[in-house]
């Protein structure tokens, strides 16, 4: 289907003899709703932004308008976030009703287009109220020439649903597996390729972690020790709502959804977001013995500050002093805000990990997050996954290795260092830690230090595979894809 150049507009014709009056110009009539999930679309698009950061501000602003209801945040945000998980299921349905190249597309019709064909596939939105709801849409942000076009392409889109569009566009499993699961579930093919290598088995095992990419997840709470506790957030939030975490001690999740932002708790920083497996590596590392000193902690790459309230609310139960280091200012910002109030003493510096200020061998514990691409939060991030490229690991690569490096130079013989990512990707896991400790690389040095099983500090954690290192997963966990190797350095 051609897409229609725009028209100019004509006046109604006289009515005569024998004649028709043309209908009149009607103004397109704007859904805030609707145009709320485009604007937020073109944002992705346009600056790479993030949907979870892009879309707050502006339902913060949309509720300012009474008319603009709790059931009209929810649609929004089911739009927004429906379409860009299933964008590529959506592009290959859309693909199959043009007849162009899909590139040849501009951007702003092509996010109508699958606005509306999430509406038609991924909700109840009934057919015609989804349709004229999406011309409506093109009516006002593209014109009413190319939103004859989108009226043409949806009505297509629309003869079959989700599961009758998925046997046309996606190829047999049978004659290409990755592909099959590339289109079924709305994922990169080279993600779905990383993916099933890290978590190893057969077909089962990988849709069900694709399909758990593509399922909203909870909001989970932490509780940060000595400055709040899950019973706290359970009452605020309402037993109806709430439920206690699966295996932090700390974490609440709000099965209903809500505004974290309104508790109380949330406000002083006394409690925050944070998802379940960041919970879970910070409390590993903080579970491991050393012995003899235990006064001075580290986290390495302390931004956006989660991790490192929570470490430091865990030294300040044993006297111990953290150091919150962060590369980049206004991520040391946000950690001097989260840290903001710990009970015990700790420090937030602006300082590249890769070039200490600090001497070598000062820390009996250090943390290590290293800058990754994001792989193990594609639930909350689904844009990630179109955004990233496979040559991106090369980049990541060098600065994850070094980092680990550092930390096993900054932390003193017998002390113990976390190396953590939000990647199950094996090149941002195993490789590199097998890597710094086998000196691979020129000019490298193999480094004292042995691996840790971190299964037993994470008890009660089901699924945590052959060790010595762990890697959770979102559809057996329910958190997060975090990675954690525990080393203690040994000379």
């Amino acid at each position: 289907m051609s897409e229609q150049p725009r028209q100019p507009r004509r006046r109604p014709a006289p009515a005569g003899a024998g004649g028709k009056q043309a209908k009149p110009y009607r103004r397109p009539q704007k859904d805030p709703v609707r145009m709320l999930a485009f604007e937020v679309l073109r944002a992705v698009d346009e600056r790479d932004a993030y949907a979870n950061l892009v879309l707050p501000p502006l339902l913060r602003k949309a509720r300012q308008d009474e008319k603009f209801q709790a059931r009209d945040a929810a649609l929004a945000t089911e739009l927004v976030y429906g379409t860009l998980r299933r964008q590529g299921t959506y592009d290959a349905v859309i693909k199959a009703c043009i007849d162009r190249p899909l590139r040849e597309v501009d951007p702003p019709v092509l996010d109508v287009l699958s606005l509306g064909a999430h509406q038609l596939l991924g909700t109840r939105i009934p057919t015609h109220a989804a349709v004229s709801a999406s011309v409506e849409l093109a009516r006002v942000v593209l014109g009413d020439g190319r939103a004859k076009f989108v009226n043409a392409v949806l009505r297509k889109i629309a003869a079959h649903d989700l599961d009758g569009w998925l046997e046309r566009v996606a190829p047999p499993y049978e004659e290409d597996a990755e592909e099959h699961l590339a289109v079924y579930h709305s994922h990169p093919r080279w993600v779905v390729s990383a993916l099933w290598d890290a978590l190893g088995g057969g077909r089962a095992g990988i849709e069900d972690l694709l399909e758990a990419d593509n399922e909203r997840p909870e909001v989970t709470l932490v509780a940060r020790p000595g400055r709040s506790t899950p019973q706290e957030l359970l009452e605020a939030v309402g037993e109806e709502s709430a439920l206690p975490g699966r295996w932090s001690p700390y974490a609440v999740r709000m099965a209903e959804g809500g505004e974290p932002g309104a508790l109380e708790a949330v406000r002083e920083g006394r409690a925050g977001v944070q998802d379940e497996g960041s919970q879970l590596v910070a409390m590993a590392l903080a579970a491991v013995p050393v012995e003899g000193r235990d006064e001075l902690w580290l986290d390495g790459c302390a931004g956006p500050g989660g991790k490192a309230a929570l470490l430091g609310a865990l030294a300040a139960e044993r006297g111990a002093f953290l150091l919150a280091s962060e590369k980049q200012p206004h991520r040391a910002r946000l950690v001097e805000r989260a840290l903001a109030g710990n009970p015990g003493p700790y420090q937030v510096i602006t300082a590249d990990g890769t070039r200490p200020a600090w001497r070598p061998g000062s820390f009996d514990r250090v943390l290590m997050d290293v800058p990754c691409s994001g792989l193990g939060a594609l639930r909350r991030r689904p844009e990630a996954r179109w955004r990233r490229r496979p040559e991106d690991l090369e980049g990541f690569a060098p600065l994850q290795r070094g980092l680990l490096r550092q930390a096993l130079t900054a932390v003193r013989v017998g002390g113990v260092v976390g190396y953590a990512t939000c990647s199950p990707h094996l090149a941002e896991t195993r490789v590199v830690v097998d890597d710094v400790l086998k000196g691979r690389g020129a000019g490298n040095a193999p480094v004292a230090a042995e691996l840790i099983d971190a299964r037993p500090f994470m008890a009660g954690v089901p699924a945590l595979g052959d060790g010595p290192d762990v890697q959770l997963w979102p559809h057996l966990h329910g958190t997060d894809a975090m990675y954690l190797a525990l080393l203690r350095r040994t000379a």
